[in-house]
């Protein structure tokens, strides 16, 4: 394909492949546990740690790991341990890392030029280092998913048993939103913090309109999340749109073809002809 011959939408193809196999993998538990706002917040404090990143002269992507990172285990304790109050703080703590983001770059000397890139994506621009730490974070992120893959799954599906069974649910749930925090500085050089969100929940969420199986929907997510990103990347190449956006509207379409696709398929099963046909409708 005249697609592969540069080496910037060989290293974007990558990119979204990494970016995939952790969306499908981590978004699975965001769409069986109902923690997109949480997952949503804590890519909008991703802004401070690349804000951080700028101030202090490291790499931005550096900064946002470590901002996240605290920032989600801080939203954990806080959903755990405020449940009546818990929309409240966390909506003032993504508020708060937003905020901080755009003051650390108001102070850093220069000018920002690529800030835009990690707030709407731009995989086509993903430099070699960046690259390594996506590919280092989804090795990780893919080992801890798995190396506690049935402590998640009782979790995810049944907390009070897991607590019954004398399983430190705490300890699981704060690991889970580690983990979501590292997936989210993955996802965000390719959709950006404000898209992040999307990519997280979309391919998940159709998934699981076809299986309730926690490992076949993870893999279901990752076929979906490869098939978008790559569809995404190629409208964008076609037609010269924004990368980040286009993967994000592939998406979204992808998600109402099957919702409408649900619909269809329960309207004809409610359909009954030899009912209808008894009754004198026919």
């Amino acid at each position: 394909m005249q697609i592969l011959q540069y080496e910037f939408m060989r290293n974007a193809l990558l990119v979204g492949l990494l970016v995939s196999i952790a969306c499908g993998v981590v978004g699975t538990y965001v769409v069986v546990r109902r923690i997109a706002f949480i997952s949503g917040s804590i890519s909008h404090t991703a802004y401070g740690g690349v804000g951080l990143g700028y101030y202090l002269g490291i790499n931005p992507m550096i900064g946002a790991a470590l901002f996240t990172t605290v920032s989600a285990l801080a939203m954990g304790e806080v959903s755990l341990r405020m449940k009546e109050r818990e929309d409240t703080v966390i909506g003032m703590m993504w508020a708060v890392g937003m905020a901080l983001g755009v003051v650390f770059v108001k102070l850093s000397a220069g000018y920002a030029a690529d800030l835009m890139s990690y707030l709407f994506g731009s995989i086509l621009a993903v430099p070699r280092e960046d690259l390594l730490l996506i590919l280092l974070l989804d090795l990780f992120i893919v080992f801890l998913v798995f190396l506690f893959y049935d402590q998640f799954k009782l979790v995810a599906f049944d907390e009070e048993f897991a607590k019954v069974s004398g399983l430190s649910t705490r300890f699981y749930n704060l690991l889970m939103y580690f983990i979501i925090a590292l997936t989210v500085v993955v996802m965000i050089r390719a959709v950006g913090i404000i898209l992040v969100i999307a990519l997280l929940t979309m391919p998940s969420a159709i998934a699981g309109q076809y299986t309730r199986s926690l490992g076949t929907m993870m893999c279901l997510s990752v076929f979906l999340g490869i098939i978008f990103t790559t569809g995404g990347l190629y409208l964008s190449y076609l037609f010269d749109l924004p990368s980040g956006a286009t993967i994000i509207l592939v998406a979204g379409g992808g998600f109402l073809i099957s919702l409408a696709g649900q619909g269809l398929t329960a309207r004809l099963t409610r359909w009954k002809p030899t009912e209808r046909i008894a009754s004198g409708d026919l």
